[in-house]
């Protein structure tokens, strides 16, 4: 059974950057059964709402005036986080980072370039501001003409100009915007030298992609800056050898690479590679692009109701670039595992054990990587219903063999006519609660035979007796381990070596239990005595068998043993004298196969007045 809708988040706040003194609206909007609260804090912080603090009924909270920096010191930047209660518990939004529009000081500034007519030019500025700010070009004063094909003006920044001819060169200077003010960098001179040329130039990368780390949906400008004579053609691939695709790929001015709208399949070492036309003569250059992709829910929570005394699991599955961490908080709060409250598969997976009233919650789930985070809730509603079954008991295990256990137990003593059959509970003692499994029993018997269990193992077993109102608490806990199995027959060979030497070679079976050792036994056929055991260690795998009288047919057989006891025996019959007289006089081909085949048989059953 599962109960959605009690309380959840239909818009979380965003991401804002403010600007100094004016408003901002962080939006929370949350549905689930009233009455439902909502609160604010910032930092951990609970926010008490003033003339600057307004808290709508929708959820939304509403800075009247921000400020990065109050008369008092303190600040409206933080995370903000929205708070909603109601009757079945507490849930907490996303952070949202609320951060002050800023524009810094250029911390690259634009250098002077000397460029040959018909060679490239390039100018550089880097500024840190938030938002980013928006770069524009201007020489002796005037904007640029970046509609001119020769000049290519990149997201980055980057003012290139390809062809140089005199009337380029200049004073150029860096300006950038944002909603913080407008910032202009120091003056650069382009100087313009020298006369067209045809004589050849060997290919040269001026500037090549430089390594990068983004975001999904971001855009990946990878630059590439090319010279010689005649002008070189600007290629680009991938180190792995994969292609780059055509879907979202731009070619800006003459060779820069620009991947808009990214993907975490975009990760990659990318080269530009420049070519003389019509010549294998090139120069490459290379950088790394990283593409990091915020959490999101594979598979989020759900909301359960489970009987006093039973099990609870969750399962919060979330993938991104780099992988997530997953964090529970329980009613707002942080969960700490604890003897019934445990998180395994990498906090994926949180299961309570024997639920009671004090477990009834709203769970959520965070999922955060440094690309973003996102969270989920469900709820636990923890049932309980009168005149429920009282508690088997005597429950106990007896071990039957290495793959089955019969666990019996006692009527409860209390409310049993209502009883409509048993469930047992079954799970390898080592194993996680979740990886427990169940069993039916009528309410006619009182014990179960398991089986298809694993040898040399231990299990734990309990009970609850069932009604169509619901299950009584757990019985308590039985252990008994299986039986060990002997190991399986050994495959064994033989080879005469003369007339009163058997050389027998075994290979142990990898199936049941695993060897101690090995027992060989032989005698002469029809002496119904073997000679033996005589007992080798595991690692021994060959013995010749030593005096033996080349009138008789041999009877040899071998099996491995263990601290359970000796496993079923793999038989061969030899003959020394019709071996020796096969390998000299080569027999007739019908006995030959017919010796092949029964020699290589596992076990070999002897047929009355045959012997090879």
């Amino acid at each position: 059974m599962t109960c959605g809708g009690e309380l959840s988040f239909t818009l979380e706040p965003s991401d804002i950057i403010a600007v100094q003194e004016q408003p901002l609206m962080l939006h929370c909007q949350v549905e689930g059964i009233p009455p439902i609260t909502t609160q604010w804090r910032r930092k951990g912080a609970l926010i008490v709402e003033d003339q600057n603090y307004v808290m709508f009924a929708n959820g939304s909270l509403l800075i009247g005036h921000f400020q990065k920096t109050k008369s008092d010191g303190s600040s409206d930047e933080g995370d903000y986080e929205c708070i909603a209660q109601n009757f079945f518990g507490l849930v907490l939004s996303r952070k949202a980072r609320v951060q002050a529009a800023t524009m810094a000081d250029f911390h690259v500034q634009p250098r002077s370039v000397r460029a040959e007519l018909g060679g490239a030019g390039r100018f550089q500025c880097q500024i840190h501001g938030l938002p980013e700010p928006v770069i524009s070009w201007e020489r002796d004063g005037r904007p640029v003409d970046t509609s001119d094909d020769r000049y290519t003006l990149l997201p980055t920044g980057v003012l290139q100009i390809t062809g140089v001819r005199p009337e380029d060169s200049g004073m150029y200077c860096c300006v950038a915007h944002n909603s913080a003010g407008v910032k202009h960098s120091t003056g650069a001179q382009l100087t313009v030298s020298g006369s067209q040329s045809s004589v050849y130039k060997e290919p040269m990368i001026l500037v090549g992609p430089e390594n990068l780390t983004l975001t999904v949906h971001q855009t990946a400008i990878l630059e590439c800056v090319a010279t010689g004579y005649p002008r070189p053609i600007v290629s680009w691939s991938r180190l792995d050898g994969r292609p780059i695709g055509v879907e979202g790929i731009q070619v800006l001015g003459t060779g820069n690479l620009m991947i808009s709208d990214v993907r975490v399949q975009h990760s990659g070492v990318y080269v530009c590679a420049a070519n003389k036309p019509g010549t294998r003569v090139r120069r490459t250059a290379q950088g790394r692009l990283v593409v990091q992709a915020p959490a999101e829910f594979v598979q989020p929570p759900q909301s359960i109701a489970r009987p006093v005394g039973t099990n609870a699991i969750f399962t919060c599955l979330a993938q991104g670039e780099p992988v997530p961490q997953i964090t529970w908080l329980k009613n707002g709060q942080m969960l700490e595992p604890d003897g019934h409250v445990k998180l395994r598969n990498n906090n994926s997976t949180l299961t309570i054990s024997g639920v009671t009233q004090d477990d009834e919650a709203i769970y959520q789930c965070i999922a955060e990587n440094s690309a973003g985070s996102t969270q989920a809730s469900a709820r636990l509603t923890v049932l309980w219903a009168d005149g429920l079954p009282g508690v088997p008991t005597g429950v106990r295990a007896e071990v039957l063999s290495p793959t089955s256990i019969q666990v019996s137990w006692n009527e409860p003593t209390q409310n049993t006519q209502d009883i409509i059959g048993y469930v047992l509970h079954i799970r390898k003692t080592a194993d996680p609660v979740e990886m427990e499994y169940q069993e039916a029993v009528s309410k006619m018997t009182l014990q179960q035979v398991i089986g298809d269990l694993e040898p040399s193992t231990r299990y734990s077993f309990y009970v609850k007796a069932y009604t169509s109102r619901g299950a009584s608490k757990a019985s308590e806990t039985a252990v008994e381990s299986t039986l060990g199995e002997v190991p399986a027959p050994p495959a064994l060979f033989t080879k005469v070596i003369n007339s009163t030497v058997v050389q027998a070679t075994w290979e142990p079976s990898t199936k049941m239990g695993q060897q101690e050792g090995f027992n060989l036994y032989y005698r002469k056929v029809p002496v119904p005595i073997f000679t033996g055991p005589l007992t080798f260690p595991r690692n021994v795998t060959q013995y010749n068998i030593t005096q033996l009288d080349p009138s008789f047919v041999y009877e040899i057989k071998i099996l491995g043993f263990n601290q359970h006891g000796e496993g079923n025996a793999t038989l061969r019959f030899v003959s020394l004298k019709e071996a020796l007289h096969h390998r000299h006089h080569h027999r007739h081909p019908y006995w030959s196969h017919l010796r092949h085949f029964l020699n290589q048989c596992c076990l070999c059953v002897r047929a009355p007045g045959i012997f090879l």
